[in-house]
């Protein structure tokens, strides 16, 4: 039998649900960056440089040599700050998915799953619209029978205090 959430994380939930849909939108994002950063990378030799001598904004070639690839440019490297910026946007997906699968209680694969969402390209937009519904409608069913619970509870309370 699966383990429902606590009573008491019922709240929490809801703002973990709000924190992993944002953060899985970000690093949906920044994935698709990465991507395109790494096809124009090793399929057509290009950097993405911003400030240096090419101007505001260039595409600088990459140079095939002995030791490996090597970049050209000059000014801050976009293409490396994109591979960071989504290496820490996974980080904090991660920390969304655990607090989100630990409240709603969940199978470890279903962990696994979620954290998926963040190396396979547009996962995390499928997963986010799917979770957030499941979610949603799991407290709204929960809280709609506490609520006939605790109204049944109060009718008898009442019954009980006029006798």
């Amino acid at each position: 039998m699966p383990l429902e959430p606590k009573s008491a994380d019922l709240p929490r939930i809801r703002g973990a649900l709000k924190f992993y849909q944002v953060a899985s939108v970000i690093t949906g994002v920044m994935l698709l960056l990465l991507c395109a950063e790494m096809i124009m990378k090793y399929a057509f030799h290009l950097e993405l440089y911003a400030f240096g001598d090419q101007g505001v904004l260039a595409f600088t070639p990459v140079l095939e040599t002995a030791a490996g690839l090597e970049s050209t440019g000059t000014g801050v490297n976009l293409s490396t700050g994109i591979l960071i910026a989504h290496g820490w946007f996974y980080v904090v997906y991660l920390f969304s998915d655990f607090r989100l699968w630990s409240l709603m209680r969940w199978p470890f694969s279903r962990f696994i799953v979620i954290a998926l969402g963040g190396i396979v390209p547009f996962l995390s937009f499928f997963l986010e619209a799917r979770i957030g519904r499941e979610v949603r409608q799991y407290l709204d069913r929960r809280e709609a029978a506490e609520a006939v619970t605790s109204d049944t509870t109060d009718t008898s309370d009442t019954v009980e205090a006029q006798q």
